[in-house]
């Protein structure tokens, strides 16, 4: 009897050891919490993937500097896809599986995500501020995923209406890369295009590594296009406008998603990219250098990382604050229940990106503005804010 008392009380010890692994969150101790991202720090993105993380950490850095959120140290962990879906599922399994990250955050590119979904979707893996804005970063379920800004979908529903009114155009066209990134842009170029009663003239499609762009550009301009919308990688873009104005096209408004909204580009030498229009979900950085709270981040950014911070540098930045928000809401009780609903709580402004962030209850996207910028003299001009 007295034997099976004892085998009874091991059994019970044994099971509430085990729920209590259970309950254990992935990601989480008494003294750190685990982040995890895929970006792009070698691919065509990565002069968007390397500013961003070295933004979040910066963030983070200040964050642990000050003792971390509720006694937890946030250690974030990066693997490079290089823009490549193969590379950036070995990053999402070592990530999930090895490391058991608690939540993602800024995870680059459109197609990348979407793979990644299919293992982050099960485990509930919070997904924060992925840098691509395809609208199917909240495809359901959506309780996991939260953007940071308007959807590519958006702005070219916003920059080309823009531009039709501004240019009196009635041809539009589309170059992009055929991935889920492109086809959105392209799609929703077709989709305006048609609601504004206006001719789609042409449409080219590109490698991610091509370079020539002569042919491409020379249909564009014998099917008479007024409006181009792109989606390309960085120096794809700045390659077309180049050609473009090599071969004497200068009455052509090219447009840009927030994947080209890149000081990178507008500072190209020469002027080469004058003139080139951008509809993004964020405000130029450098365009107010001026104003305290980007001054402050700007002198930091630099003194940390020895190179001018940027506009996707601001982001990185305020994801992984947006991200601490959070944190901290959710208590020292930390799940990724409790994340979910602090992130669903959220409503504050920014004033590093001069946007107010709002979260709800099946309203997973920050910051709903679509800016209209457009380069001028090497840096980007605002020209418009609207709602979508």
């Amino acid at each position: 009897m007295k034997k099976l008392t004892a085998a009874l009380a091991v059994t019970a010890l044994t099971a509430g050891l085990g729920t209590s692994a259970i309950a254990a969150e992935q990601g989480v101790t008494d003294s750190e919490v685990l982040i995890g991202s895929v970006n792009d720090l070698s691919g065509i993105f990565a002069a968007v993937g390397v500013p961003a993380v070295n933004g979040a950490n910066l963030r983070i850095e200040e964050q642990n500097a000050a003792g971390g959120v509720h006694g937890r140290q946030i250690r974030f962990v990066v693997e490079d896809n290089g823009y490549q879906i193969p590379r950036a599922m070995q990053g999402y399994n070592k990530l999930l599986n090895k490391d058991k990250v608690f939540a993602m955050l800024l995870s680059l590119g459109t197609p990348m995500n979407i793979a990644g979904f299919k293992l982050l979707d099960p485990k509930g893996i919070p997904n924060i501020g992925p840098l691509s804005a395809a609208r199917e970063m909240l495809s359901e379920p959506i309780d996991n995923k939260f953007t940071g800004f308007s959807s590519y979908w958006d702005q070219m529903q916003v920059g080309v209406t823009y531009l039709v009114g501004e240019k009196d155009a009635k041809t539009v066209c589309s170059m992009y890369i055929p991935s889920d990134f492109g086809k959105e842009i392209a799609e929703s170029t077709k989709d305006v295009t048609a609601t504004l009663g206006l001719t789609f003239g042409a449409e080219t499609t590109h490698k991610p590594d091509e370079q020539d762009f002569v042919g491409s550009v020379t249909k564009m301009k014998a099917a008479g296009c007024d409006i181009v919308t792109m989606a390309l990688g960085i120096r794809q873009g700045i390659t077309v406008v180049g050609t473009a104005k090599k071969l004497g096209w200068t009455d052509v408004a090219f447009l840009n998603s927030s994947a080209g909204f890149h000081e990178v580009i507008a500072a190209v030498p020469g002027g080469v990219t004058d003139g080139l229009y951008a509809a993004s979900g964020w405000v130029d950085l450098i365009a107010r250098a001026g104003e305290e709270a980007p001054a402050k981040f700007m002198a930091d950014y630099e003194a940390k990382f020895g190179q001018p911070a940027g506009g996707f540098s601001m982001l990185g930045y305020s994801a992984a604050d947006t991200m601490i928000r959070a944190m901290e809401v959710a208590g020292p009780d930390l799940t990724h229940e409790s994340f979910i609903k602090a992130m669903e709580s959220l409503d504050y402004f920014d004033d590093l990106s001069d946007a107010q962030i709002t979260y709800g209850p099946g309203d997973h996207k920050g910051a709903d503005d679509v800016v209209i910028s457009v380069v001028e003299g090497g840096n980007w001009k605002e020209l418009s804010r609207q709602k979508p």
